[in-house]
C-alpha cells in the first residue's frame, strides 16, 4: 500500500514537470542518461556511483516537490539550469571524474552555483516582499540579501567539503601544487618572521613507518581550491545580483531574467494545473484498463 502511494506520488511529480514540454524533454533525456549510468555502475560494482545516481534521480524531483508544496512556479529556464547543474556536478563530475579530467570543471560549476543560489535567494525574498502587506523592501535591499544568501550557501558548502575531507578521508577540497611558500611557521626563533621559499622543485614526505613519497613542488592542502571556489561563487552571485536588481528596478517583463524569477501561483492557475494533472492520471488509468 505504501509502495503504491509512493509510486503515485512520483508519477504526479513527473506529470507536474510535463506541464512544461521543453523542460520535460530535457528532464527525460537527463533521466535516461542517469539510468544508464546507474546500470553501468551496477555492472562494474561501483556502489558509490550507484548511490550517487539514485540521489540524482531524487534531486531531479525536488523542484516539482517545491512547486507542489509551496504553490509556486519555478520557470522552465530555471528548472533546466538546475537539472543541468545536478547532472554536471554529480554524474559527470563525481562518477565520470570530470573534476579531474577537465581543468576548470569545478570552477565553472561553483560559478554557476553562485549564480543559482543568488537567483533562489532573490526569489525567496521577493516572494516575501510581494506577499506581505507590512514589508516593502527596496530593490537594492532584496538584491543585497540575495547576494549574501548565495555567499552563505557557498561558505556552508566549503564547510561540508572540509568535513568530508577531515573525517572521511576524501579529497573534495582539491589540493594544489605550488612552487613557493611564505610562512611564519618556518621561523626557528618563533618570532613571527616570514620565511619565504621559492622555486620549490620537489618535496619528500616521510611517514612514521619510514615510507617516503616525492612530489613535484609543494602540496597546498585545499586552501587555494577553497578560496578559488569562494571567489567564483562571488562572481556568479554578483552577476545575478546585477541582473536581478535591474529586473526588479525596471519591473521588466518578457526578458530572459524573468525566466529565473520564481513567482507564486494564482489560485485559478493552481486549480487549472491540478485539473490537468488529474486528466493525465485518468488517461493513464484508462490505458491500463
Amino acid at each position: 500500500m505504501a509502495r503504491g502511494k509512493l509510486q503515485a506520488f512520483v508519477r504526479r511529480l513527473k506529470d507536474r514537470i510535463a506541464l512544461n514540454r521543453r523542460t520535460f524533454i530535457l528532464y527525460s533525456i537527463l533521466r535516461v542518461l542517469v539510468l544508464l549510468t546507474l546500470i553501468r555502475c551496477i555492472m562494474t560494482q561501483r556502489w558509490e556511483g550507484v548511490a550517487i545516481s539514485i540521489l540524482v534521480l531524487v534531486l531531479f524531483l525536488v523542484p516539482s516537490i517545491v512547486e507542489d508544496k509551496a504553490r509556486i512556479e519555478i520557470p522552465g529556464l530555471f528548472q533546466a539550469i538546475i537539472y543541468t547543474f545536478i547532472f554536471a556536478a554529480e554524474i559527470l563530475g563525481e562518477i565520470d571524474h570530470y573534476y579531474v579530467l577537465i581543468p576548470g570543471w569545478d570552477t565553472v560549476l561553483h560559478t554557476l552555483n553562485g549564480f543559482l543560489c543568488a537567483a533562489i535567494g532573490f526569489s525567496l525574498v521577493d516572494l516575501l516582499n510581494r506577499s506581505s502587506k507590512d514589508i516593502n523592501l527596496s530593490p537594492l535591499y532584496v538584491t543585497i540579501v540575495a547576494f549574501c544568501f548565495s555567499m552563505t550557501i557557498g561558505v556552508l558548502w566549503e564547510f561540508v567539503e572540509f568535513g568530508f575531507d577531515t573525517f572521511l578521508g576524501m579529497d573534495m577540497q582539491k589540493d594544489t601544487f605550488v612552487t613557493s611558500i611564505s610562512s611564519v611557521a618556518l621561523d626557528p626563533a618563533n618570532a613571527g618572521n616570514r620565511i619565504q621559499i621559492h622555486d620549490i622543485v620537489t618535496t619528500v614526505i616521510t611517514t612514521a613507518t619510514g615510507d617516503t613519497t616525492t612530489i613535484n613542488g609543494y602540496l597546498d592542502i585545499g586552501l587555494i581550491d577553497t578560496m578559488k571556489d569562494l571567489l567564483v561563487n562571488f562572481g556568479g552571485a554578483l552577476v545575478f545580483s546585477v541582473i536581478g536588481y535591474r529586473h526588479l528596478k525596471r519591473n521588466e517583463s518578457g526578458n530572459w531574467a524573468e525566466g529565473l524569477h520564481v513567482r507564486p501561483v494564482p489560485a485559478e492557475q493552481y486549480q487549472e494545473n491540478e485539473r490537468r494533472l488529474d486528466e493525465m492520471e485518468a488517461k493513464r488509468e484508462d490505458k491500463k484498463r
